[in-house]
């Protein structure tokens, strides 16, 4: 999963920015762009590898061994790598879990691993016979193809020992820093972990330190005293949410005196639709409420404008309810705003995108009260 070495060749005043290296059979390829000059066949180049992106690479490389091993220490020898990314920015390792890491795991995988950073041990290698490397505990990754000659790579003596061709650090403690950025699914029983290393692990902490700055600086507050600040502010907002539902409700109550006067007779049962915009689903739902038992013997559509879509709840008293149902009207009403609604004979939900069709859709209780009765 290594990426290829980047740099340039160098032939006199010609030069080739050097993207990426790959190996097909026994070549090795170099991918890139002629910046000046123009390549010969047969001129002699000097080749430079930018020192500074493999180093990087080779950081997040041998972080991905020390996390493979970490993994099975975690959650079970069940676990083997699917496949991986290192480049210079970032790891990507793939494995088999069926189901996703709990946050106690995550900081229990960064807390070994950079254990054995700490350790500051030697990366070892060495080349020998496949079978030797296996009787010395290697792990082999399933599918890959080994020659006669395999090279072995070790790390914190036989913390983690595997079959590898990459780059690696010189000594564990190159690395520095792991943290484990991202952790999800990619495939029925594959989860994959991003992270990173070294001097991209330090920026990512001083990022995150930055936030809580902020954020502290938003509620007025420290890094100290920012949980508590936060605590106060979700406790204020539930409060103010709650003081808003009950002035919701007496404002609903209030416009239903009004709305029932406006009902209209349809053989013999009132129909009332009516729109109030800025009401939620919830508010409308108690309106429906309130007003099937003022009107007694109804059939009620209520729908609203609410931060940018339609909201509609439909009611039918329960003596009705067995000729006209509340789900049957909202089906029609809310593919009237190019949305689906349904629910009960007495009581339904729904809704759409299009606002300007919305009167249209109120429209329809009265024929279809007709139609039911």
């Amino acid at each position: 999963g290594q990426v290829g070495d980047s740099g340039f060749l160098q032939a006199g005043a010609a030069r080739f920015d050097v993207r990426d290296t790959t190996k097909t059979g026994g070549a090795f390829l170099h991918h890139g762009v002629v910046a000046s000059g123009a390549l010969l066949i047969g001129s002699p180049v000097e080749a430079k590898v930018d020192a500074e992106v493999q180093h990087a690479t080779s950081l997040n490389h041998s972080a991905t061994h020390l996390l493979h091993e970490a993994l099975r220490q975690v959650l079970g020898e069940h676990v083997q790598q699917k496949g991986s990314l290192v480049d210079s920015q970032r790891l990507r390792f793939d494995f088999s879990h069926f189901e996703a890491l709990k946050p106690e795991q995550i900081k229990l995988l960064e807390d070994i691993v950079n254990r054995e950073v700490r350790k500051n041990t030697p990366v070892e290698t060495e080349l020998t016979d496949i079978e030797t490397a296996k009787a010395k505990g290697a792990m082999a990754l399933f599918g890959e193809k080994y020659g006669d000659t395999v090279r072995v790579l070790s790390m914190g003596g036989d913390f983690s020992v595997e079959l590898c061709g990459g780059i690696h650090a010189k000594r564990t403690g190159d690395i520095s820093l792991f943290k484990i950025i991202s952790e999800g699914g990619v495939a029925s029983g594959v989860r994959r972990i991003e992270a990173v290393t070294g001097a991209a692990a330090l920026a990512y902490l001083n990022a995150a330190e930055e936030q809580v700055k902020e954020a502290a600086q938003l509620v007025k507050g420290n890094r100290d005293n920012l949980i508590d600040k936060l605590s106060a502010v979700l406790e204020r907002n539930r409060q103010l949410e709650k003081q808003l539902e009950q002035l919701q409700a007496k404002a609903a109550s209030a416009a239903g005196d009004d709305l029932s006067n406006a009902a209209v007779e349809v053989k013999g049962a009132k129909v009332l639709a009516a729109r109030l915009d800025g009401q939620d689903g919830k508010a409308l739902l108690a309106l429906v409420d309130q007003l099937k038992n003022k009107l007694g013997h109804a059939v009620i559509l209520l729908g609203s404008e609410h931060e940018g879509k339609v909201v509609l709840v439909a009611g039918v008293t329960k003596d009705l309810s067995s000729q006209l149902k509340a789900g049957d009207l909202m089906k029609q009403a809310a593919a009237a705003v190019g949305g689906k609604g349904g629910g009960r004979p007495d009581m339904a939900q729904g809704g759409g995108v299009d606002v300007a069709a919305l009167d249209q859709a109120l429209a329809l209780a009265v024929p279809f009260a007709e139609q039911g009765l």
